[in-house]
């Protein structure tokens, strides 16, 4: 049989595939009217929906026309979101490697001696050498080559700190860097890129809007393709995993186009889910399910065992340049603190913040990112080298786990290079999905020269009239609390709907007037 025999006859222009009857130059998406059937048989459907003789039958198909339409606008309108988004992460992705061309001399030492020194002389060097601010914390180095980081909080800084890289062996000072939560100058750069364009909390709605759809927009792709292929190509894997070779024009380039995404959609989604936990409203909203869920990461508690809390000063001058500034923590802390951790069982790379006031306790936290992660945190009394608190990485609720290893794997952290690779292709694939997806368009402009136009036509109008009862029942609700789990997809959607209800009517006006 041939393939023209064996495959379902479609028109190249219709973006559904699934158009009946006679194309209507007169409709807004230039798509056949759908034929209902009547007792003189089938006649068109019109826009009139007072007209019940020609009113269109509820049909499960308009669910499908309906996804078609919604992944068309989430498409044209929310890809340039989604395309900032993979090559921001795209750049992203390669920030260690970029941290060690640009930043090698302060994140690396020149020789691997036999043992570090003690920490309070590597503070000492540090504090020589800079000595504004106050010592925040310290970081131990993740690997033999690598730096001590002594981090300095300094008032003119803000949120950001001055961290000093000294050499574990030599308590050589490596240099300095302004950091951002122990990102380096171009990470926090190439950071705020990915999340907000540096535009600030402003810039934030981009990416939100992005991580919003891509959910959406991956789902409906998939439930259209993966219907398609059983209906319309080889009833095979094959026929949904892989593009058609043989197929020209506008059906290769979709064929392309879905097959792509049908081998991104798992990681998509997942990109998506974790961008949105730490996102500006939906995050807000996961939030509320960790405190519901008691799914929050436990508490470490470092109130000292019988101490008593300091007693606010509410004085006029307190906080105002009126007392002593904050003096550092006996260097020879760190040392007792940090040995009391090694002692019950932190290793590697830990993070060793003195005790906020006299009745509290020093922190030691394990940062391990890499698989498999070890985040054990103790408070420890400096003063007698004694554990007053602990908790383990295992006892964190399984909510908290997947976020804290969500946030990793989508930082391109978790399985070291292995991550930076699957993300670098993912970011490509999506990249290369939406400009299949506008290519798409352009192609299925009209060609003849009284209907000429730069691109295609939008699917057809009106298919949530012809969704059967059940959809709107049971839909209505979710889509409602859908938008109230994500704010901004909500507010988009009523957006796009508002557009284009309105533009439907002015339309409709035009053609009666």
């Amino acid at each position: 049989m041939s393939r023209r025999t064996e495959e379902i006859p479609q028109n190249d222009h219709d973006p559904t595939g699934t158009a009946q009857g006679e194309p209507d130059g007169d409709r807004p998406d230039g798509l056949a009217k759908p034929a209902v059937a009547t007792a003189e048989g089938p006649v068109a459907a019109t826009d009139d929906p007072g007209s019940d003789p020609q009113r269109p039958a509820r049909s499960w198909e308009a669910v499908r026309h309906l996804l078609v339409r919604l992944h068309f606008y989430a498409g044209v309108l929310v890809a340039p979101f989604l395309l900032v988004a993979a090559l921001t992460g795209l750049a992203y992705t390669f920030t260690p490697q970029l941290d060690q061309l640009l930043y090698g001399d302060q994140l690396r030492v020149e020789k691997v001696g036999d043992a570090p020194r003690p920490l309070a002389e590597q503070i000492a060097a540090a504090r020589a050498a800079y000595p504004e601010g106050t010592v925040a914390s310290v970081v131990t180095p993740p690997d033999p080559e690598d730096t001590t980081r002594v981090v300095l909080a300094v008032p003119e800084l803000g949120e950001k700190q001055r961290t000093v890289f000294v050499d574990p062996y030599t308590a050589e000072v490596r240099g300095e860097l302004t950091t951002w939560f122990g990102s380096t100058p171009l990470t926090t750069w190439l950071d705020d890129l990915h999340r907000n364009l540096n535009l600030g909390e402003t810039g934030r709605l981009y990416s939100e809007v992005a991580a919003s759809w891509l959910g959406v927009t991956v789902l409906g792709g998939l439930v259209l393709w993966l219907g398609r292929s059983r209906g319309q190509r080889a009833k095979s894997a094959r026929g949904a995993l892989l593009p058609d070779r043989k197929a020209r024009g506008v059906r290769r380039t979709r064929s392309w186009h879905a097959a792509t995404g049908v081998w991104l959609a798992l990681a998509l989604l997942f990109l998506s889910a974790t961008g949105l936990t730490w996102s500006n409203y939906a995050g807000e909203r996961f939030g509320r399910l960790l405190d519901a869920a008691n799914g929050n990461a436990p508490a470490l508690d470092t109130a000292l065992p019988g101490a008593q809390a300091p007693v606010e000063d509410h004085s006029d001058h307190a906080g105002h340049g009126g007392g002593e500034a904050k003096a550092d923590a006996d260097p020879a802390d760190f040392d007792a603190a940090l040995t009391a951790a090694r002692d019950a069982g932190l290793g590697g790379t830990v993070v060793v913040t003195p005790a906020a006031d006299a009745a509290s306790a020093w922190t030691v936290a394990q940062n391990d990112n890499v698989w498999p992660v070890h985040y054990d945190r103790v408070a420890v009394d400096a003063s007698s080298g004694e554990i007053t608190s602990r908790t383990y990485w295992a006892d964190h609720p399984a909510l908290s786990k997947l976020s804290k290893l969500g946030v990793q794997g989508h930082m391109g952290v978790l399985f070291g290079v292995v991550n930076q690779i699957v993300l670098a292709l993912v970011a490509l694939g999506l990249t290369a999905v939406i400009v299949w997806g506008y290519r798409m368009w352009w192609q299925r402009r009209p060609t003849r020269d009284d209907r000429r136009a730069l691109v295609g036509r939008a699917p057809e109008r009106g298919a949530w009239r012809r969704l059967p009862l059940p959809v709107l029942v049971l839909g209505i609700p979710a889509v409602i609390a859908l938008g109230w789990a994500l704010p901004v997809l909500g507010v988009t959607l009523a957006g796009f709907l508002l557009v284009d209800v309105v533009v439907g009517a002015v339309r409709r006006q035009r053609r009666t007037a």
